[in-house]
């Protein structure tokens, strides 16, 4: 499963960041190579998961990168709490987690990318223009591991609520495209409507199934039995 796309559209404004980790050697040097970026701001910095949700209530940044192990507050707390105050702004958790339980939790708590720190700053930059864009990312390592916990949901079974009466038959159509990692130009082209369309029809899917991110909309997608994994 494709969880990715290369092409990404040109924003008026600079794609405002939020950057959160306890390790400040790290945390300032990653500042210092995004704000080199002529289409990134960094409007802010944090240590800590508290710091990072009063930051996102006062500034509303739209993106956090987010380290998962930190004090008083983990990054997957603080990516929930983070939506809840901020629930516009989207989150890539950028860590040395290469456990699944956090990528699962990530996506759960909303989190709309997955990075390693291995990542080179030209990656994390890339990463950072998608998700604005409304994309999800993973790291290549973890998409096998996320594929995996697919796998392990659809054999799991169906939940009893259903999900028809909720999403229109255009809408069910767009997520079984999300789910099988198609980003908005190609759904677009699969269905003969504009990426404007895709966008909205999408917006509305996690409004209405109170989800986060693509990702988590895949992961329900394939709870559902929407689409064959096979």
């Amino acid at each position: 499963m494709q969880l990715h796309r290369t092409d990404v559209e040109s924003r008026p404004e600079p794609i405002r960041v939020l950057v959160v980790d306890d390790q400040e050697l790290f945390r300032r040097g990653l500042v210092m190579l995004l704000t080199v970026e002529d289409d990134i701001e960094v409007v802010g910095e944090a240590p800590d998961g508290d710091a990072a949700t009063r930051h996102a209530a006062a500034v509303l940044p739209d993106v956090v990168l987010l380290d998962v192990r930190m004090p008083r507050r983990s990054g997957i707390e603080a990516c929930a709490a983070i939506k809840q105050v901020a629930p516009s702004t989207k989150i890539i958790m950028l860590t040395m987690s290469d456990d699944e339980a956090d990528l699962y939790d990530a996506i759960k708590s909303g989190a709309s990318g997955y990075l390693l720190k291995d990542a080179s700053i030209d990656q994390v930059a890339h990463a950072v223009r998608l998700i604005a864009d409304g994309q999800s990312l993973i790291s290549p390592s973890m998409a096998a591991k996320l594929l995996d916990e697919f796998k392990a949901i659809a054999s799991a079974g169906s939940r009893a609520d259903p999900i028809a009466p909720r999403l229109t038959d255009r809408e069910l159509q767009v997520l079984r495209l999300v789910a099988r990692g198609l980003n908005n130009k190609d759904i677009a082209a699969e269905l003969f409507i504009s990426e404007n369309t895709v966008k909205n029809h999408v917006r509305n899917i996690l409004e209405k199934l109170q989800l986060h991110s693509r990702m988590e909309a895949a992961m329900y997608a394939v709870r559902e039995k929407l689409f064959d994994l096979s």
